[in-house]
């Protein structure tokens, strides 16, 4: 059986209302040994929370991370919520991500597409968050869409390559791939991969650096082809990396074995070396 990492998974009790540990199971009978699991501050869904409720799935993750032994935790604010942003909310997710548990901080970034939080306003609190990365010396978990030029250029201005992490969910071309590489940053493949329109996707997923590519779900998002269109949970990795393989002419097994040392070494070895 292959053994492979997913790494980037939400599974958050409002994605997945079996619980966690269902999903989990799923995934290691087809072959996931470990897996990085978001826990993010301030879900935009929900409304008139203080700081300590929005605070609430950023410690399920660090909690599922501490009894899970294949688990490790991310934690992050989504640049759609970088609007509620507080200097009492950093500090207290400073104190949460600076946790064992907790192997990088993110996700963090610029989206663009959406909206959702000012572009000025994600801009300052990317930058913010980027500076804790350094502070705590963790690497860094980067959600970048439809603003290329401007995550480049925080990630540049703030050195960021001081800590590195990796571009997740990646959706960019070769040229955005090539100046995130020589920033110290690897690249996490989703689902995105699998859809035959993704060219530019492919196209890099085929050409980067065997020792610099992971692959992730970003459950619940995303699922790969052949279960385009549904819920997507961790046990589907294995599609994606089927697809990684088949682009880049190699086993599956190879392909395996490379993004797993990848991850372990991005995240820290010891959830993967712990796993059952």
């Amino acid at each position: 059986m292959i053994r492979l990492a997913d790494a980037h998974c939400h599974l958050d009790g409002s994605h997945f209302q079996e619980g966690p540990d269902a999903v989990l199971q799923r995934a290691r009978e087809v072959g996931v040994v470990g897996f990085v699991v978001v826990g993010l501050a301030a879900d935009g869904e929900r409304s008139g929370e203080s700081d300590d409720e929005r605070l609430e799935p950023v410690r399920v993750a660090i909690d599922l991370a501490r009894r899970t032994p294949d688990v490790t935790a991310c934690v992050g604010l989504h640049p759609h919520d970088a609007s509620r942003w507080s200097a009492d909310l950093h500090a207290s997710l400073s104190a949460l991500a600076a946790s064992a548990e907790v192997a990088a901080v993110g996700e963090i970034g610029l989206d663009y597409h959406y909206d959702r939080s000012p572009r000025e306003t994600q801009r300052d609190v990317f930058a913010r968050l980027v500076g804790l990365a350094r502070e705590l010396r963790k690497p860094i978990v980067v959600h970048t869409r439809s603003a290329p030029e401007d995550t480049l250029a925080v990630l540049e201005a703030e050195e960021a390559r001081d800590v590195g992490g990796i571009i997740h969910c990646f959706s960019e071309d070769r040229a955005f791939a090539e100046r995130a590489l020589a920033l110290g940053f690897d690249l996490s493949f989703s689902g995105i991969v699998t859809f035959k329109n993704a060219r530019a996707v492919r196209d890099v997923a085929a050409w980067a650096p065997l020792d610099r590519i992971l692959v992730e779900t970003d459950s619940p998002f995303l699922a790969p082809v052949p279960h385009r269109g549904r819920k997507c949970e961790p046990a589907h990795v294995v599609h994606t990396a089927r697809c990684m393989a088949e682009l880049r002419g190699m086993s599956v097994e190879d392909l395996a074995s490379a993004t797993l040392a990848n991850t372990a070494r991005r995240f820290g070895a010891a959830f993967l070396q712990r796993g059952p």
